[in-house]
């Protein structure tokens, strides 16, 4: 839905950016920017930064950026019509009604097409759980010790052993094969037919923080792989940004959030009472889910199984949780596989007891690396301190790395100023490798280069828009000389035209330029002119220089490509003597 610029503009300014990406990513003040962990990408050092003066958000690791619509319409992948009607709602104001059009339409009609038939399949799945189909998938609940209450509060359901069963109850419901191949539910070959995804399956329903039905999880009933088997992304469900049981967890009155590994983790702890458990969806943990749970919690208790691949994923996860503002801490299963079992042998009081005694993520990481040492030996047991001094020596924090030094020391027993003075070392040399990590280089491949030497080439005209919007002051100055028209890239060329026109009004907004961009690509190209910073040269004389000849570039390239496209000697001629006095042009701001 495509409405008034006005009233872009009036909920734009309504919904402050760093306000609003502060509820989704830890924001710091730097200087007259907010920089953050980027949710776009894995990084470990803060490249993302937001600027409440622009308006705009810009991670200089990935490229990503754009203003406070095309974030959530990212983030929480939305079109541009909902990421407006979330801020409107935000901001309290009553959007008018608008009539779409026929692409806006279209696109609007595919989703909420899809979240009707995941629905409806949830319902099917359901009902198929509760029939005389779904008996064989109703004891094995029943096994598990998994009670009515939940089968219905976490919506289970049943996949039958037909492989078109799904199918043809969509298709009866009046969806069309094209609606369900995009579905994720049911492949369309024309080969093999029509046939469903999900077959013989216990069904998990995913929902989203919303109580949307964005996607399934299924586990095989009997002998089959894979185990357990999840549906593919669609615009509605991505894996890394959402997690199992978030719809009921946010509301949870108790401390902190548990994350376990699966589906039935979390249906047993729910079923115990604890209703703030959570799990990924067949996948590591990740950042997105990281900054997911931070707008819930900041303590997230890890409660994995305590089996080798438990004890990695935990080692994995904890990291992502610290470079996300969140802390972390882990739960002892042992002598127990899983929560599952652990509740069910010790009740809610043992569980809690668990959760109390839990281990801090940074104990628990030196605890599983003094395990990989022998301890009685000297030499294994050196190099254990060496590595438990490396760990330390990556806190940050002066005060948590001192409270560490003094608690490992004592738990491993080791003399605390040895350990204190190997932190101390390591320490200088971590901060070299981090400050020399951003000067690595990657091979440069042909591609590489051929996009490189095209931003060389179109710099110039990069670099006046930044220029432009950094130092308004300076356009009265380049007006005369340059024009839109100039700027011979397409995409700088538009940008231009709006710019230029800002400046002439005295409404400066480049904010309500990047909106202007549908494709994400051009959103994030913009946003790096505008969240480029220049290097001015200190003494006025140089920077009008530089000025003067970032101009001639400009102006220059812009002669010359109409001077190879025009037949009419006349202006041929003409456009030869422009170029000699653009040659000689001498830009001064105090002249």
């Amino acid at each position: 839905m495509r409405y008034e610029n006005e009233i872009i503009e009036e909920v734009r300014e309504r919904n402050d950016i760093v306000d609003v990406i502060s509820g989704y990513v830890s924001l710091k003040k730097k200087g007259s920017s907010y920089f953050g962990l980027c949710p776009f990408h894995n990084e470990k050092s803060p490249s993302f930064s937001v600027s409440r003066e622009k308006q705009m958000y810009y991670c200089f690791g990935c490229g990503q950026g754009g203003d406070v619509y095309h974030f959530l319409q990212e983030y929480n992948r939305l079109s541009f019509g909902e990421a407006l009607k979330e801020l409107a709602d935000r901001a309290g104001v009553v959007l008018p009604e608008k009539e779409l059009t026929p692409e806006e339409r279209q696109q609007e009609d595919a989703r909420v097409t899809l979240k009707n038939m995941n629905k409806d399949a949830a319902v099917y799945f359901h009902y198929l759980l509760k029939s005389s189909r779904g008996g064989r998938a109703r004891e094995y609940l029943e096994k598990r010790g998994i009670s009515p209450e939940m089968i219905n509060r976490f919506g289970l359901g049943y996949a039958d052993i037909y492989r078109d069963d799904l199918y043809q109850y969509l298709k009866g419901k009046g969806y069309s094969d094209i609606q369900l191949k995009e579905s994720s539910l049911v492949t369309i070959d024309s080969g093999r037919g029509s046939y469903d995804k999900f077959m013989n399956r216990l069904m998990f329903p995913i929902m989203d923080a919303g109580q949307r039905v964005i996607g399934f999880g299924g586990r095989v009933m009997g002998q089959g792989e894979p185990k357990y088997l999840n549906s593919r992304e669609t615009v509605l469900f991505d894996k890394g940004r959402n997690l199992y049981g978030l719809n009921y967890a946010k509301r949870s009155r108790k401390k902190g959030i548990i994350l376990c590994e699966g589906y039935m983790d979390v249906i047993s702890l729910h079923q115990a009472g604890f209703d703030n458990a959570v799990a990924p969806l067949g996948t590591s943990f990740t950042p997105g889910q990281a900054l997911l749970l931070k707008r819930y919690t900041d303590e997230v208790i890890l409660s994995f199984d305590s089996d080798g691949a438990g004890v990695k994923a935990a080692l994995r996860a904890l990291p992502i949780l610290r470079d996300n503002g969140l802390a972390g801490k882990v739960v002892s299963m042992e002598p127990f596989k899983d929560p599952d079992e652990l509740v069910k042998a010790e009740g809610q009081e043992g569980y809690e007891k668990r959760i109390s005694r839990a281990e801090s993520g940074r104990m628990f990481e030196l605890l599983k690396l003094y395990e990989q040492y022998d301890q009685r030996d000297p030499d294994s047991r050196t190099r254990f301190i060496h590595e438990a001094a490396k760990n330390l020596a990556r806190i940050e924090d002066n005060v948590e790395r001192e409270a560490y030094i003094t608690s490992a020391a004592n738990r491993f027993m080791i003399a605390r100023k040895d350990l204190s003075d190997l932190v101390d070392r390591y320490g200088v040399n971590y901060q070299f490798e981090k400050s020399n990590a951003r000067y690595k280089k990657e091979p440069e491949t042909g591609e590489v280069r051929r996009e490189k030497k095209d931003r060389q080439k179109n710099q110039p005209q990069s670099v006046l828009l930044t220029w432009l919007v950094e130092d308004p002051a300076v356009y009265p100055l380049i007006k005369p000389y340059v024009g839109p028209d100039d700027f011979l890239t397409p995409l700088y060329h538009n940008v231009a035209l709006m710019l230029f026109d800002q400046l002439d009004r005295g409404q400066l907004n480049p904010a309500a330029i990047t909106t202007q961009f549908t494709d994400a690509g051009d959103q994030s190209r913009v946003a790096a002119i505008f969240n480029t910073h220049l290097k001015y040269a200190p003494e006025e004389e140089d920077r009008d220089k530089a000025l003067t000849d970032v101009i001639k570039k400009i102006k220059l390239a812009s002669i010359e490509d109409e001077m190879s496209h025009t037949g009419d000697i006349v202006r041929w001629q003409e456009l030869l003597a422009l170029k000699n006095k653009v040659q000689k042009l001498n830009i001064r701001r105090n002249a």
